[in-house]
């Protein structure tokens, strides 16, 4: 009832269709790790060649984002979420068709070019529809994705790849998103307020004046280090479950599916939470929490499964804190005119960033010849050095936000 008041039915249907086009994308990337332990061993590829499978698709993502950012205040916002979210499901059916490293690498650069464009469009038509003291809520919402892909998408992904082979999980996703992508065209609203607004008549005059402006190049160095964890310890995640924890492939499932189930949980939550106490405060629990866990599950040795599932799931509820804070607090930054352009730049060099934390995990990480990973800890304790960064970086974003609006 308390949702009904505070949105309108039109908000929530968009609520739901944001979360679905974010569940697509997040399972697209998400996908990857848990098949690291397959893929690794099946395409006969180490570490370093996996971390580039991981990182080349946040490297495209980042310079398409870059070279969209121009034009993202200039269309209709839904025509544009269409075209990038058309391609994305065209490039995650050829890593479904891949068979070999470097058809996979190709198609994950080409899945990035268009994916790495959809969640800063989102983030803008979330900054045009709801007002910036129900963001929390919103972002806590569309962020369930990353809890519903473990709860439903990566079990079930691992259970086909388990039953067929690692193509499967993407036919999977390319299936979702193709009724996704239906509803998007049948049912979302234009958008269309924000061209009336428009000063540069060039897109690159736009970009230059977004990336010109001196508040957004401070929420832009806040973004370099938000994305380091995420990107530094999923890519691994599986094989050293599997290969230190002691945890089975037919585990695996369970492991990912009961974090999952915890993180719907605490997504709505979290959201809420943010809205009540400030994005700020919840952000620096968040990476507090994260840090003492990452600390904690990055010095484990063979350990029982539900001891694994426990921190897990308290880990990723502080990694959903911060990004549900996180993105909800950079919606407030940036002048409506400017919002498409913002969020894509925005979105790039988080993609950007975290290709580059990939690429220094796997230089970081090394798998000895029994199969275990080595070094994982100092992988850990470079993780939490940027959390805690971040807590001073973003605290100028939020002084920028605080100063605006009183």
């Amino acid at each position: 009832m308390e949702n009904q008041k505070i949105f309108t039915p039109y908000q929530i249907f968009m609520i739901a269709v944001l979360s679905f086009i974010q569940f697509t994308v997040v399972l697209d990337f998400m996908v990857l790790s848990p098949l690291g332990a397959i893929l690794m061993p099946t395409l006969q590829i180490n570490p370093h060649q996996f971390g580039m499978v991981v990182s080349a698709y946040a490297f495209s993502a980042g310079a398409s984002g870059l070279l969209a950012a121009g034009f993202a205040d200039k269309f209709d916002r839904k025509k544009f979420l269409l075209f990038f979210y058309i391609g994305f499901l065209v490039g995650t059916a050829l890593c479904a068709l891949a068979t070999n490293y470097t058809f996979l690498l190709a198609a994950r650069i080409f899945t990035g070019i268009f994916g790495g464009v959809i969640g800063s469009v989102s983030l803008a038509v979330i900054s045009d529809i709801f007002k910036p003291e129900v963001r929390g809520r919103v972002m806590g919402f569309v962020q369930m994705s990353f809890a519903a892909s473990q709860v439903l998408g990566l079990p079930i992904g691992l259970l086909l790849a388990n039953m067929y082979d690692w193509h499967a999980p993407f036919w999977m996703i390319v299936g979702v998103g193709l009724v996704v992508g239906v509803v998007i065209f049948t049912k979302m609203q234009p958008l269309t307020s924000h061209l009336a607004l428009q000063k540069d008549g060039n897109p690159f005059i736009h970009l230059f004046h977004t990336v010109s402006k001196p508040h957004y190049l401070r929420a832009f160095m806040g973004t370099v280090l938000l994305a380091t964890g995420g990107f530094m310890l999923m890519p691994f995640g599986s094989a050293f479950s599997t290969n230190n924890l002691g945890i089975s492939l037919q585990q695996l499932p369970l492991l990912y599916g009961a974090t999952g189930i915890a993180s719907l949980v605490f997504g709505p939550f979290i959201g809420k939470l943010s809205d009540k106490i400030g994005k700020y405060k919840m952000f620096v629990i968040g990476s507090v929490v994260s840090s003492v866990l990452v600390g904690i599950f990055c010095n484990l040795g063979t350990t029982p499964l539900l001891v694994v599932m426990a921190i897990n799931i308290f880990m990723f509820a502080g990694i959903s804190s911060r990004m549900i804070s996180s993105s909800a607090l950079m919606t407030s930054v940036p002048v409506p005119s400017d919002r498409g352009a913002f969020m894509s730049v925005n979105s790039s060099i988080q993609q950007i960033s975290g290709g580059i934390a990939s690429l220094v995990a796997g230089l970081i990480v090394v798998k000895a010849p029994s199969g275990k990973l080595e070094r994982y800890d100092i992988l850990g304790y470079t993780v939490i050095g940027s959390m805690l960064v971040a807590i001073y970086l973003l605290k100028w974003v939020d002084t920028y936000v605080k100063n605006r609006t009183t």
